[in-house]
């Protein structure tokens, strides 16, 4: 028998046959092809259809959203009628949403997927590999931290710091590492990595880590440490915060190349005042400036601000690398229960209740600076009963 080719063979044997074409794709069909496998990879790795509601991950939300439209369109859903294996287009029933508490869907879909018209779900531009969905699946999805009370404390220190300019914020990228301890800022939220597992090597060979991350808003989530790198990277307000280690801020003597940033100064009044004349010893004005003190006190005499009398410097600290304006700000807060309530008149009969004057002995001032040398200013407040620095929780 002569050689047949295959066509030829199968006419002999009387088999009917058609060419079946390989369809090809134009990349838009591409790209909803490409977002409904995500959809299907969702529901197998989870077990359920995405779910709209705010309490669902930002990337679940997302698949609903786009599920929604292409069960809308029927072309998206004549072009992947063949790959529906689990039936999803021929389920039109959708759970109603909260127009309150949720994110407008549209809102949320122009959000993640890049300048996508909210009519328009067939334009997937930025269909994003799997690797990236478990980045951003990792640090949307939280639970509740039980245990937040033991943290709590952590965070309203640490904003004190933020406020009194003890700790700084630094972009993320100079410095990268990740540590126990450490504190960021992470979608306008503050986030500190309360433990680190045991290191393992990741798919690239690079040195990875599980961790326990806390919220300020009481959530937590066990993401690894690359994670949370990639997030910090790609969010434009990720934050390091500083350690809260002030250094030597003040001193008597300084060192070639200290840069002095100004003077704490704690003045005295020699006003004839009943009540001012009556508790001198106790009356004094703490402030900060970033001149010469007796320059600025040369004019007390006739400035309201000084009681219109003169004064005396009874004693100064001088500090470097720190914001005066925050600094004060602290000190004028720890030493707020016992701020002066006085009221005089100013040259022109107007009365007046002049600011940063304080009922503390000297010595607590003193400790009060002693404090901040140590970074333990935040723990405490002044308690006008015991004339001493208490505990703020107190």
């Amino acid at each position: 028998m002569s050689n047949l080719s295959d066509d030829e063979l199968l006419r002999e044997l009387g088999v009917e046959y058609e060419i079946v074409k390989e369809r090809s794709y134009t990349p838009r069909e591409e790209r909803i092809i490409a977002g409904f496998e995500e959809i299907q990879q969702f529901i197998k790795q989870y077990g359920r259809v995405p779910q709209h509601g705010e309490d669902k991950g930002i990337f679940e939300r997302l698949y609903a959203v786009r599920l929604d439209r292409l069960r809308e369109q029927e072309e998206c859903r004549a072009l992947l009628a063949p790959l529906d294996s689990q039936g999803l287009l021929t389920k039109v029933e959708i759970e109603p949403v909260d127009p309150i508490k949720s994110m407008d869907d549209d809102e949320l879909l122009a959000e993640l997927e890049g300048s996508i018209a909210p009519t328009d779900i067939t334009e997937l531009r930025h269909v994003r590999s799997r690797a990236e969905i478990q980045v951003a699946e990792e640090i949307a999805n939280r639970e509740k931290c039980e245990d937040f009370d033991n943290f709590r404390p952590l965070f309203e220190k640490t904003e004190i710091e933020l406020k009194s300019g003890i700790r700084q914020v630094r972009p993320f990228g100079r410095d990268a590492s990740v540590n126990v301890g450490d504190f960021f800022v992470l979608g306008g939220q503050l986030v500190y990595v309360a433990e680190k597992g045991n290191e393992f090597k990741a798919s690239n060979g690079h040195p990875d880590a599980r961790l326990r991350v806390i919220y300020s808003n009481g959530t937590e989530s066990n993401l690894l440490l690359r994670s949370l790198q990639r997030a910090l990277y790609k969010d434009d307000t990720g934050r390091r915060l500083t350690d809260p280690d002030l250094g030597p801020l003040f001193s008597e003597t300084w060192d070639e190349g200290d840069i002095e940033s100004g003077t704490i100064y704690v003045l005295r009044s020699l006003s004839n005042h009943p009540f001012v004349s009556e508790h001198r010893e106790l009356i004094h004005k703490i402030g900060v400036t970033g001149g010469e003190v007796e320059t600025r006190i040369a004019n007390a005499a006739h400035d309201s601000t000084y009681l219109l009398a003169d004064v005396e410097v009874v004693a100064s600290y001088k500090l470097a690398g720190i914001n005066r304006r925050k600094l004060e700000g602290l000190l004028h807060r720890i030493f707020a229960p016992a701020q002066l309530d006085l009221t005089i008149h100013d040259r022109f009969g107007h009365p007046v209740r002049p600011q940063e004057w304080f009922l503390v002995p000297l010595h607590v001032i003193d400790e009060a600076v002693s404090r901040i040398r140590d970074g333990s200013i935040t723990n405490v407040i002044y308690d006008p009963r015991t004339a001493s620095l208490v505990g703020s929780a107190q």
